[in-house]
């Protein structure tokens, strides 16, 4: 197959920060996306549906003229977050689902969720108004291996989180492990996850390829190559519980690659074209439309894209950084050579 055309994916799961990171950023998403899943990790995080709807409006002043893409906003759920404002985003038209962040789980998570058995009331107001509930997951005990704590966080929160609320539509975040695949397969259809480029095509020994690569390191981190195999079936089953989500994450360069180096890999500058290698290596270019472009769509019970995009497979290099005189950032893979390349 030498080109490959799919109706106009959506990007589930994005962070593109705001100021100079977001202008850099953004363009990279429009030019494949025709949606995304806007993270409300900011400084200070998105709590309420005005500051969603004012974030909204910094995102649509950044898209490049002549493209055509709508943020899907959400907000930063806390302990202090009140049944009144969920009814507030439930009658938005531009909020779409709410985060939950551990605290201290990843980057910018230091207001969240400290107590989540306190959420309960939360939680079943947004099963009552059918509001999807978004979970980083992950529990942030010390005591606990960092590569344990996606399992952990399902067996101490979510199975009982989606057994007192049955109801209620979880998307569990960026799946890193074979046991959080058995899970969302396992469950009813209201239980979906996203998956990421960067957990699809490497495991853990991408941290330490001829040295530490600052450039791989992401929470979830990387796991063991079973899990990313486990990762791979799921993305390529068909099943639509599972669809794309880039966990898009830009940081400046000096940040990443410092003594202590921020959590994320940045995906969105050829974000379809990673996907599409891994479906390749899978020889499962068929069921990538149905995981790009249709299943997030219906799980979020959004009218799906029109539009086509046509990938070619022609190798070309990724660039080593994006920058301009305030922003420098490193993409995945960067100076590396990807087979494929959205036309």
């Amino acid at each position: 197959m030498k080109t490959l055309t799919i109706t106009r994916p959506d990007d589930w799961h994005l962070h593109v920060r705001n100021g100079a990171v977001l202008k850099t950023v953004l363009p990279h998403t429009a030019k494949q996306f025709a949606r995304a899943i806007i993270m409300p990790n900011l400084k200070p995080p998105v709590t309420t549906v005005e500051q969603a709807l004012a974030y909204r409006e910094e995102i649509l002043q950044a898209i490049p003229p002549g493209m055509d893409f709508k943020p899907l906003m959400t907000l930063y759920l806390t302990n202090s977050t009140t049944v009144e404002e969920i009814k507030k985003a439930v009658e938005s038209d531009y909020v779409h689902a709410v985060k939950l962040y551990p605290a201290g789980a990843t980057t910018n998570s230091d207001a969240g969720v400290a107590n989540i058995n306190a959420l309960y009331p939360i939680f079943a107001a947004m099963e009552k108004y059918d509001l999807p509930l978004q979970v980083h997951g992950e529990v942030t005990n010390e005591a606990c291996d960092i590569f344990d704590r996606e399992r952990a966080f399902i067996e101490s929160h979510l199975s009982a989180i989606h057994h007192n609320f049955p109801a209620l539509r979880i998307i569990m975040e960026h799946l890193t492990t074979a046991e959080a695949v058995e899970f969302v397969q396992s469950t009813h259809a209201n239980i979906a996850a996203t998956i990421t480029p960067q957990h699809l095509l490497f495991n853990r020994n991408a941290l330490f390829a001829g040295g530490l690569r600052p450039h791989h390191y992401c929470l979830p981190i990387l796991k063991r190559e079973h899990h990313r195999l486990a990762l791979v079936a799921a993305a390529t089953s068909g099943n639509p519980k599972f669809f794309l989500g880039t966990d898009s994450a830009p940081h400046q360069t000096a940040l990443k690659e410092n003594a202590c180096g921020c959590a994320g890999c940045y995906s969105a500058n050829a974000a379809l074209e990673l996907y599409t290698e891994a479906f390749d290596r899978a020889e499962a270019l068929d069921k990538l439309e149905g995981f790009a472009s249709f299943y997030g769509a219906d799980f979020y019970r959004l009218p799906r894209n029109t539009t086509t995009v046509t990938l070619e497979k022609s190798a070309w290099q990724v660039p080593e950084s994006y920058q301009d005189n305030e922003v420098k950032i490193t993409p995945l893979k960067a100076g590396e050579t990807l087979s494929w390349k959205l036309l």
